[in-house]
């Protein structure tokens, strides 16, 4: 097989989580500019029917669907409907995900005090687990469930938004997001091994810094986070979504056929050295 035929989706369908916008949204683009049928699922309803009437604007075929991913039957309906709409389900995205604060800089764009978990607040815990980590574990297992199904379309492409801050102590984000994604990484990989044998191929992509609603409106908020961002990352600049692309349709597509339980990072070089402190000033 030639080299770039194996990059080539068309037939197949995909399914994005948090797809309104950020990477969500880079991933559904990427999907229908490689030729798959696209679902764009949002807890912002409005967020991903607007993108997905772009994406048919632009000639693609996609649809829209809400889904509250900390809520099993809603993933559990919004995949059912995308097998009705597509006839399967051949690739999906386990993407939602946010930032509940605790870290060096609220969403509100407030300095947190540095190492106080004592006073962090539960609340933030529990909804950042609830959609980071049992939001993924929810999506893989209904992804899971109609792919092994559809036993004319044997297999299928899994691919979850972990983060670098899975293995970087990255204080920016704060110890629930990265508790989160650290269970996120090392689920993926017992998702992949279990997942092997159906012919299902499970991967993460693990982002640094990049201009979406959770790093962009950190800096966007408080100008002292921009600067530590461009101190910690190697290259020097946050990414933009286009740059994740490539590295998307890598696992979605044959191109990735023989990776499954791949941790893969895409952070400017983040993991290179340790983080300088951030609690002296």
């Amino acid at each position: 097989m030639k080299t770039l035929d194996q990059f080539d989706v068309t037939g197949r369908s995909a399914l994005v989580t948090g797809a309104a916008s950020g990477l969500g949204l880079a991933y559904a683009e990427c999907m229908a500019e490689a030729g798959a049928k696209v679902t764009l699922t949002d807890i912002d309803a409005a967020g991903a029917e607007r993108e997905a009437a772009r994406l048919r604007a632009e000639g693609y075929d996609a649809r829209a669907d809400r889904c509250d991913v900390s809520k099993l039957d809603e993933v559990a309906a919004a995949i059912d409907a995308h097998v009705a709409a597509y006839g399967g389900l051949d690739i999906c995205f386990a993407n939602a995900g946010l930032d509940v604060g605790n870290g060096f800089w609220s969403p509100e764009g407030d300095r947190n005090p540095a190492g106080q978990i004592d006073v962090y607040d539960p609340e933030r815990w529990y909804k950042s687990i609830g959609i980071n980590l049992t939001g993924v574990f929810h999506t893989v297992r209904e992804a899971a469930r109609a792919m092994k199904a559809n036993t004319e379309r044997r297999g299928g492409a899994i691919v979850i938004t972990s983060s670098n801050a899975a293995e970087v102590n990255e204080a920016i984000v704060g110890v629930p997001y990265m508790a989160a994604k650290a269970g996120v990484k090392h689920f993926m990989r017992h998702a992949a091994y279990e997942l092997a044998a159906f012919g299902i191929r499970v991967n993460a992509i693990a982002p640094g810094p990049f201009v979406t609603n959770i790093g962009d409106g950190w800096v966007k908020k408080n100008p002292a986070a921009k600067a530590a961002w461009d101190e910690l990352v190697p290259v020097g600049r946050m990414a933009e979504t286009y740059q994740v692309k490539p590295l998307a349709l890598l696992l979605a597509s044959d191109a990735g056929s023989y990776m499954t339980g791949s941790h893969v990072m895409i952070d400017g070089g983040m993991q290179l050295g340790p983080v300088k402190p951030l609690n002296d000033g």
